[in-house]
């Protein structure tokens, strides 16, 4: 079978350039995508419990047939599983399997299991080969371009990782049939997030259009890949370790990690719904620095609640994250630099830049205001 694909996009990293492969089947063509990077038989595909359970026989089969050696390890779906137990388990699992530096590991999952098969992929044998098949809206338009892999710590999320570049990625919109709206609605917040970086044309078209992505129109869904992909493409080529032009990638982050870890990672928050509140956040905070007019952080808000994806920190038990307690995580968080917190604000629709110079009083008002209650004191 020869790997077909509707459109292909390449990460421009010099020896380490990769594609990125999107269309509809692509799944079927793995066995022939994997090939290149092949200098022995022997493949470990690393997955998820949701994941296995609907593809496992398939792409098993294909694989075998291909005359491949196959491993498998499916770890339990969900953001729990980026833990240094599920880290140490899935290596062990790799080592036991026989695995070389020859071989290859194949991600094939959501966001989760591309950060964690990707870190232990940077991890195994001081670095092994992998190709990323991401099943998720989240993980097609964002974490499997760009090399970031990692896994969680109780401090926060992403703490633990590396910069380990695929060898391929391979985009299949047919597997988004499977996903729950909840999730397909978690990934497009990350969509949204590339046209409020730099791309005002393309957050128009998803104004217009993003009935017919949540629809799953193929059209339409794999334009919104393209585009999404080509950016973030683009910007990782720029800026592989973001030093600079990368981190605007993290728009709405800053606000979105510290709620996720507020929530634990245990579900109640999926990180595209975090994402979706902290572009909020980030949009009311630069409507209060005075660096957009009200109506932008309106319209901003009023598109995500349209989408169908949540506004405000409030969580299922109606208990919202402290002022203090969101504080206390964003200095935490991996952007910070010299102590100071890192945010991605906007001067217009579509025109994001960085900023570490947040008065401490507009950002408590921006919490305040998103519904966080002051039950203690925040100290600079």
């Amino acid at each position: 079978m020869t790997l077909q694909s509707q459109k292909t996009l390449s990460v421009g990293l010099g020896a380490r350039a990769y594609d990125i492969h999107i269309g509809p089947g692509l799944l079927d063509g793995l066995a022939d995508a994997l090939a290149p990077f092949l200098k022995r038989q022997r493949v470990l595909v690393i997955s998820d419990t949701t994941v296995s359970g609907l593809y496992r026989d398939r792409v098993e089969a294909q694989l075998l047939a291909a005359g491949l050696e196959v491993g498998w390890v499916a770890v339990p779906a969900g953001e729990a599983s980026k833990s240094y137990a599920r880290f140490a388990e899935v290596c062990d699992a790799a080592l036991a399997f026989g695995m070389e530096r020859s071989d290859v590991i194949v991600a094939f999952g959501g966001g989760v299991v591309g950060d964690l098969a990707g870190y232990v992929a940077a991890s195994l044998l001081r670095g092994l080969d992998f190709v990323q098949v991401p099943t998720s809206l989240l993980a097609q338009v964002d974490s499997s371009v760009g090399g970031k892999t990692g896994i969680n710590s109780p401090h926060g999320k992403n703490l633990i990782g590396a910069f380990h570049q695929p060898k391929a990625v391979l985009i299949d919109i047919d597997l988004l049939t499977s996903l729950s709206d909840r999730e397909l609605r978690a990934g497009f917040a990350e969509v949204i997030k590339y046209g409020l970086i730099d791309q005002p044309d393309f957050y128009d078209w998803l104004e217009a259009n993003f009935a017919r992505v949540l629809a799953r129109d193929p059209d339409a869904l794999s334009h919104a890949i393209y585009r999404s992909c080509l950016a973030k493409a683009e910007t990782v080529a720029a800026d592989e370790t973001e030093k600079g032009r990368r981190a605007l990638l993290n728009l709405g982050h800053t606000f979105a990690h510290a709620l996720e870890a507020e929530a634990g990672y245990d579900g109640r928050l999926l990180h595209g719904e975090a994402v979706a509140i902290g572009l909020v956040m980030a949009h009311a905070l630069s409507a209060r620095l005075g660096l957009i007019d009200q109506q932008t952080a309106a319209r901003v808000q009023g598109f995500i609640a349209k989408a169908g994806l949540p506004t405000s920190p409030a969580f299922p038990s109606n208990q919202a994250p402290s002022v203090a307690r969101m504080l206390l995580h964003m200095r935490k968080d991996k952007k910070a630099s010299a102590g100071q917190m890192t945010f991605i604000l906007s001067r217009a629709l579509g025109d994001s830049f960085q900023s570490r110079d947040v008065p401490l009083d507009r950002l408590q008002d921006t919490l305040l205001a998103a519904g966080c209650p002051a039950d203690a004191p925040a100290h600079s």
